[in-house]
């Protein structure tokens, strides 16, 4: 039966059925969703958390049955119509048995033994696994368009299951190969870069267009040339439905915008979508590492293009184009990332997990404006 409805699906996408996103614009336009011309079953791994509502909330817009498999623990409000499989990755898969689904989408796997779990339930119940990946598996970060055919990194014993800024990638590299044993030929891998927008729980991206709607004189990294990569959660998530939709099978790098851009295109385009008074201040990458500035963590989604991290956010993306990944404007995503964030518990607004705090900047300017009185 299941590879009856691969046949059949595969032969109305390539009849141009499937691909069909919205009645006019483009992803994020706010348009109305066309229903599919051919519904899915999709089961969701997680679902409730970041990424997995856009997925839902646009696999229903197009018609499809969506089921939910998780622990119930993170808001288990969101979407009450839908039929929610409880379980647990480690040790309770019995209510995926027994069950058929077109398409299985993979959100939270980071233990390669989650997949192999996975897969000795539903490896004969679906025709399509769609695993969410990382660009974290890539061994070589000074490559510039680096493709899906990179290295990858590799750990020594792959048994460890503790996951950390080391064992993050190559963890994930395993559960890569762990999906394509299970489900061979059937298998999609989605490698996403810094992922955006609202119910971001990293506060990455957060940090920049809340800092720049507060305005004022804003610390900004290196002189405004390096480049940043990065998707809003809707668009990948939307894309990922219509993955589902003409079953693209593979591996394919998933981020944007579809050109890099850089550092200061992105903090300009903020303040323009806010209408802030932010004005910036551009410290180079070796001063702000003497005053303890940490790229990444204390100045998000940048990375200086020093040498060995050329490639950082330079990958190339052009399978997920070809295959209609887009991206809404950047000033869409600064708005309601910021609109989001007012919504959040008062803590959370005032201890963001990313970025300075308001007075760790102030003493960074002041050190700024001493050594550079003239600049």
């Amino acid at each position: 039966m299941l590879t009856t409805r691969r046949r059949f699906v595969q032969t109305t996408a390539m009849a141009g059925g499937a691909l069909v996103l919205r009645v006019v614009g483009c992803s994020g336009s706010g348009d109305r969703v066309r229903p599919a011309r051919n519904p899915l079953r999709i089961l969701i791994l997680g679902g409730t958390r970041f990424i997995g509502p856009p997925q839902v909330e646009y696999a229903l817009e197009r018609g499809h049955t969506v089921t939910l498999f998780n622990r119930g623990r993170t808001n288990p409000h969101l979407f009450p119509e839908l039929e929610k499989l409880i379980g647990d990755r480690n040790d309770d898969l019995e209510a995926l048995r027994g069950r058929e689904w077109d398409v299985v989408i993979d959100n939270p796997t980071t233990l390669p033994r989650w997949v192999r779990t996975v897969g000795e339930v539903l490896r004969d119940a679906t025709d399509h696994f769609i695993f969410v990946s990382t660009l974290s598996v890539y061994a070589d970060n000074s490559i510039i368009d680096q493709d899906e055919t990179g290295e990858l990194l590799t750990i020594d014993d792959p048994t460890i299951e503790q996951v950390t800024g080391t064992t993050y990638g190559p963890l994930k590299a395993l559960s890569e190969q762990e999906a394509e044993r299970a489900f061979p030929g059937r298998t999609t891998v989605v490698r996403p870069g810094l992922i955006v927008g609202p119910m971001d729980p990293s506060d990455r991206f957060t940090y920049w267009p809340v800092r720049v709607d507060r305005g004022g004189e804003v610390l900004a990294p290196g002189d405004g040339s390096d480049v940043v990569q990065f998707i809003d959660a809707r668009d990948l998530g939307e894309w990922m439905i219509t993955v589902a939709e003409n079953q693209y099978f593979g591996i394919y790098n998933a981020t944007g915008p579809e050109v890099p851009m850089p550092m200061m295109e992105m903090l300009t385009g903020m303040k323009d979508a806010l209408g802030s008074d932010a004005t910036f201040t551009w410290a180079d990458a070796e001063w702000l590492a003497e005053q303890g500035v940490r790229p990444w963590s204390h100045m998000p989604v940048w990375f200086p293009e020093v040498e060995g991290m050329e490639g950082f956010s330079r990958f190339s993306i052009a399978r997920a184009l070809e295959k209609g990944l887009t991206f809404r404007p950047l000033a869409v995503t600064t708005r309601d990332t910021v609109e989001w964030h007012k919504t959040r518990p008062q803590e959370k607004q005032e201890n963001m997990r990313a970025g300075l705090s308001a007075e760790r900047e102030a003493e960074v300017l002041e050190a700024w404006h001493a050594a550079h009185p003239d600049a």
